[in-house]
Parts: structure tokens; sequence; C-alpha cells
């Protein structure tokens, strides 16, 4: 039987069902030219809508953050054909320029989604790609929404192929490795691109694919949004319009010798970027987070707030916080300088406060409060071996010690936003009206969100980015 809504010719079943077997460019090209006519199931489209737009909340909002100015700063500097819009702001230029800022901004901040098993981000570059070649050529919103859902697979499944775990333990960033050809996905799927030309912006993409670990030491989350978002969206972008232009290129980037796959991993797996096409969805698979904090943090703050609920807790009664990370994720976020990603920091405004609110998670100079900062030293943070199990990859532990001798825990096995544990539509609206209000007014955000939850009305996205999401 063919995957849902696909050609008999391309579906999963024959596609994924022939371990060791050749071609694995042609049968992930031919998915992606079928993918632009299938039907995608209910519960698809509804989370797909939800990754939109909660991606739409993290470029408006990253669009005033620092990264973002600088995104915008460099982009005026540049020109171009006027084919795509910068987010809120009035510069138009080309698809490839406005894919990189908006990538940049959708990555700003840490609001953007998560996926737990092969830690990649694919919202940040996949929506930001999308937009720019959707505006550019003037294509609907359900042909937006079906190359989204086709960008966030190619993003995962690659990570899949080359292994999560070998790529950051060769010093490489998932995110940043990722990104690109999530966004050629999107990108080849609205420039509508033949299987021929397909597998030529794959290939590009392939060249390009990059990303260090070292985003870790970037102190301004600028050089982290471009790792994240602006890089791959770039990218992505610009391999599928130079082959739309008429550039030809390598025809199996994936397959035979020197293929991408073999070059980037030892243990090679390359069915994985085909296995469960058309009815394996990672749209539907990845995290949103509840808080604008790094995702290793969203687990054990989480536990940290339920104990502060079932018993009371206060800065004043607590002798000691221990949260358990597994130990990949604690080593990201233990005493980091950006507020938002620094474990000790969040905890302890989430003791103070009960919460931990978008201005605070990102304000160095509550990190510095004396208060905050004697909070901070009663935290300790664990990496803890025994949490790194597949099934939960980003759970967190936390032990509190009272003053008054008890002693309470809380596991929080699958932390709010992900699919075990997932938010509805009305917490995806109240959080994106959280982040978009401020900087583009109530009336407009309550625009973008009733328009993308019924995008299959949107005849042309060039018409919405520029009525509610670009300025002037």
């Amino acid at each position: 039987m063919a995957a849902a809504g696909l050609p008999a010719s391309v579906s999963a079943g024959q596609s994924a069902t022939r371990p060791g077997s050749a071609d694995v460019t042609g049968r992930l090209a031919r998915y992606m030219v079928a993918s632009r006519e299938g039907s995608l199931p209910p519960d698809v489209v509804r989370e797909a809508k939800h990754r939109i737009l909660d991606t739409l909340g993290a470029i408006v909002s990253g669009a005033r953050m620092t990264p973002g100015e600088a995104a915008i700063r460099f982009i005026r500097t540049q020109g171009g054909t006027p084919e795509a819009s910068v987010m809120t702001t009035d510069i138009r230029t080309t698809a490839t320029n406005a894919a990189l800022a908006n990538g940049m901004f959708a990555h700003a901040d840490e609001t953007d989604d998560f996926e737990p098993v092969t830690k990649a981000h694919p919202g940040c570059a996949v929506v930001p790609a999308a937009l720019a070649v959707a505006e550019r050529e003037g294509r609907s919103g359900t042909e937006f929404l079906r190359a989204v859902v086709l960008g966030y697979d190619l993003c995962c499944r690659f990570l899949m192929a080359l292994g999560p775990d070998h790529v950051r333990a060769t010093h490489r960033a998932a995110e940043g490795t990722s990104a690109t050809f999530g966004a050629v996905g999107a990108a080849a799927a609205l420039a509508r691109l033949d299987e021929e030309r397909t597998r030529y912006a794959l290939s590009y993409a392939a060249q390009q694919v990059s990303g260090l670990w070292s985003w870790v030491r970037d102190n301004e989350h600028i050089e982290k949004a471009f790792d994240f978002g602006g890089m791959g969206a770039r990218n992505g972008v610009s391999a599928a319009l130079m082959v739309q232009s008429g550039f030809t290129g390598v025809r199996e980037v994936l397959d035979g010798e020197h293929n991408m796959i073999q070059a980037l991993s030892t243990e090679p797996k390359p069915e994985e970027m085909v296995a469960g096409l058309g009815t394996r969805f990672f749209v539907t698979e990845t995290a949103i987070k509840t808080f604008s904090v790094g995702y290793p943090i969203q687990a054990p703050l989480d536990a940290l707030l339920t104990l502060r609920r079932q018993h009371g807790l206060t800065a004043e009664n607590v002798e000691r916080v221990v949260a358990r990370l597994p130990e990949d994720g604690a080593n990201v976020v233990n005493g980091r300088a950006m507020p938002d990603v620094n474990i000790q920091y969040v905890l302890a405004v989430g003791l103070l406060d009960g919460t931990v609110s978008f201005a605070d998670s990102h304000s160095f100079e509550r990190m510095k409060d004396p208060r905050v900062m004697a909070v901070m030293k009663r935290v300790e943070l664990v990496a803890d071996r025994s949490l790194v199990v597949p099934e939960a990859p980003r759970s967190g532990l936390v032990e509190v010690a009272l003053r008054d001798g008890r002693r309470v825990s809380h596991f929080t096995r699958h932390a709010p936003g992900t699919k075990e544990n997932p938010v509805d539509t009305e917490g995806i609206n109240a959080k994106v009206r959280d982040l978009m209000a401020p900087v583009i007014g109530r009336q407009r955000t309550e625009d973008v969100i009733r328009r993308v939850h019924a995008i299959e009305q949107m005849a042309n996205v060039r018409d919405f980015v520029r009525s509610l999401l670009a300025a002037g």
C-alpha cells in the first residue's frame, strides 16, 4: 500500500524496505518531488501548523534581539533583487539574504523547537528557507506547509544517517550540520525542481554542510544564531535556486564513491535517509519549548517548579538544589555566560519567582543581582550517566534539601512540549502572543495566528508575509 497521499511508485514501502540497496539519492529525490502533491494525515497538518506558528513567534521576537539586530545591519548593506522580506523590517532583498536574516532571528533566542533524539533544531532553518522561497515564487499556504514538513524530515533524517552521537563526538554541531539539509528540502519543493534537479540541489547542499560545536563558547548568541538558523537557511535556499537557474552537478551525492554520508560518518547508515518516508513525519516529533531557555534546562526547570508548587519552596527555606541531567546536556548548560543557557541562573530565578519570564531569561543585569547570585551558589549540577537513555534523552531530576531537614525530589522524564507531553493549540497560541505582540502589536498577532491555523486557505504566502510580518 502506498504511503499517505503518495503515488505507489514512490511509496515508503518501496523506497525503504531494501536494506543496503543503492540509489538512496534517487529514492529520496523522487519522494521529495512526489510529496509536493501528496496529502498529509490530519495530525501531521496540525503539528506542522504548530511548528510554523512557533517559529514565526521566534522570528518576530528575535528580530529585536542582539543577533537579530546584527543580521539586520548586515543585510541592509547587501542590496539585492527584492525577492523576499526580512521580517518586521522594510527590507526586501534576495531570497538567500532574507533566509539568512530570518534564520538568525529564529534562533536569536532559545524559543525555537528541538528534536530530542537527533539534537536538531529544524524550525529555525526550515521555516525561514520556506518563507523566503514561497514569497519569491508566490506559492500557496498548502505548498508552504508541505515544504516545511519535507524540510523537517530531511533535517532529522540526515543526522540519523550520520549518527547523532557520532556528529558531536567529532566536535561538530548537530544543529548546524543538519540545518542545510532541512532548508534545501523545503526550498527545492517550493522551487518545484524535478527529480534530476532535486538530485543536483542535494549535492549543492551537501557541499555546504558545516557546523562546529564551538558555538558553546559564543557569549552573545550571535554566532549561535548563525550556526543554528541563518547558515543552514541560506545554504539550502542557495542550493535550490542555483539549480533552478541552470546549475548542474553530481546526481548521486548520497551514494557511491566519496558520497556525503560516508565522508561525514565512520558508521554511515544511508538507509536512514529514506526509512519511513511518507509514514513517519519528524514535524510531529520535535519538542516545542515552553520556556525561553536552552533545551537541556526545560525538564529540570519543570521539575523544580513542580516541587515549588507542591512543597511551598522559597529561596528562604531551601538549603540546596541538585539538578541531575544526562551528561551531554549538562555540559551544554553548566555555568554559561548567557543567561538563557545557564542552568544555575535559570533555576535560581525559577525558585525565586515561580516562573522564568522571557525578559529574565535574557537579563544579564539580573544575572548579577546579589540575591540571584546567592541562590545560584546553592544550585549544584550533576552530569548523571544513568540518565543517558534513548527513550528520554533530555530528562531532568531535581533534588531539594530544605533547611528544616526535609528532602524532596521530582523527575521530569519528558518536558512539556515534547511529543510525549505535548502542548495543545491554545498553548501554542498563548506562547506566540507573548513573543509577537510586543513587536507587531496585538491585532496583527491575532491575524497571524488565525491565518496560520487556516493555512490551506492562503492563496499566496507573499501576501501573508507582506501584510502581517514585514514592515513598509
